[in-house]
């Protein structure tokens, strides 16, 4: 049964009515009050119970699934989008995004080893071909569900970490601890069928896409930190750009 919000709108202000309604309702959502997954008021009941127009309510709607909030399936509904990860163009990493959302990340390490070489790999981040990596594979869960299984390399100098750093901390919280101050990245998004064990660990339906990330980080001299080859559920939201990180991670 879908939950009807109270809403308070302003007919007074300078401020559209449309986004009075959005604000409101994405505040309800980041705050846990509607949930992923919840059912979303349908457009015809908003619009009697709060006595606004058609296009007004359609609008404010279009803005939440816009901003990835909100999903519409046909047949189905619209219902709160499940764990939705919002790329801006600060850097804010995703570990630390979805623990500042209350979403209460969890992180499974799949795989730890120090040496281990890939050509491609350790072309993207400026290395010779048969450089021995670090590659770290890890199972991000958020509010108990599976989000990504990421994928990194990273060159030897980050040769020390261990899989008991990622207990309850993030990747560039923990490269932050061995003096990585800054940071850009580049992330290119291309959709795609998930292989077995993708589907397996992100617990997938049959026939449901994924969003993979290829992703590339530099520290604020340029040396390389992380490539990455991550696989988002199709149901989270990435976008593709550059990103730059402030003074701290």
């Amino acid at each position: 049964m879908p939950t009807s919000l109270p809403v308070v709108v302003d007919r007074t202000s300078p401020v559209p009515l449309y986004h009075q309604l959005a604000e409101q309702w994405a505040a309800a959502i980041r705050s846990g009050t509607l949930k992923p997954g919840d059912p979303f008021e349908n457009e015809l009941a908003l619009v009697a119970r709060l006595r606004l127009s058609r296009p007004t309510v359609r609008k404010a709607m279009d803005e939440l699934v816009r901003q990835g909030l909100l999903v519409r399936r046909r047949g189905v509904g619209t219902h709160v989008a499940s764990t939705v990860v919002h790329r801006r163009e600060a850097f804010v990493p995703l570990f630390e995004e979805l623990r500042s959302s209350g979403r209460q990340p969890r992180t499974e390490v799949l795989r730890l080893q120090a040496a281990r070489p890939n050509p491609v790999a350790a072309r993207a981040l400026g290395l010779a071909r048969e450089t021995s990596l670090t590659y770290l594979e890890r199972l991000r869960f958020a509010e108990g569900r599976p989000l990504v299984v990421l994928r990194s390399w990273l060159p030897p100098r980050f040769n020390d970490v261990t899989a008991t750093d990622f207990d309850e901390h993030g990747l560039y919280e923990v490269l932050g601890w061995r003096g990585v101050e800054q940071a850009v990245a580049r992330q290119r998004v291309a959709a795609r069928l998930p292989t077995g064990r993708e589907r397996r660990l992100l617990e997938l339906p049959r026939h449901a896409a994924v969003l993979a990330v290829t992703w590339l980080s530099h520290d604020a001299e340029g040396q390389a930190l992380e490539y990455g080859e991550h696989t988002y559920r199709g149901d989270s939201q990435v976008l593709d750009n550059t990103l730059h990180r402030g003074a701290s991670l």
